[in-house]
């Protein structure tokens, strides 16, 4: 069981046990997926409900394979977002998205950062 907060310390903790989870299900054959990484993740609190939540909120669905987050890091984004979204019960837009993003750096140094190409506005 997992502790999830709105913290740079816990979104890494995210990017790093996503892809431990992708590994963990690629030896066991498993579909990597919403629900299967939920259930893996949560246990008995991964309820149906939970999960359609989470699959709406992050606009995936539930057993679609999600990409690595290494290789493809936008889904996993949106995915992780909507599970601290769930969890501690508030809004989408509440989840702090430079700090998640920071903290993909921080877990996957060797990849690109995920706003590399995103334009700056002018001030």
């Amino acid at each position: 069981m997992i502790q999830i907060d709105n913290t740079q310390e816990c979104f890494v903790e995210l990017w790093r046990k996503l892809e431990h989870t992708r590994r963990l299900h690629l030896l066991q054959r498993k579909r990597y997926c919403i629900r299967n990484i939920l259930k893996t993740w949560l246990g008995t609190r991964a309820t149906d409900d939970l999960i359609f939540e989470v699959c709406m909120r992050s606009r995936l669905e539930g057993y679609n394979e999600m990409p690595p987050p290494m290789l493809s890091p936008r889904d996993p984004r949106e995915f992780l977002r909507a599970v601290v979204s769930v969890v501690m019960d508030i809004g989408m837009r509440s989840v702090r998205y430079k700090v998640l993003d920071k903290a993909y750096s921080i877990a996957f140094p060797q990849s690109t950062p995920i706003n590399v190409n995103k334009k700056r506005s002018k001030r």
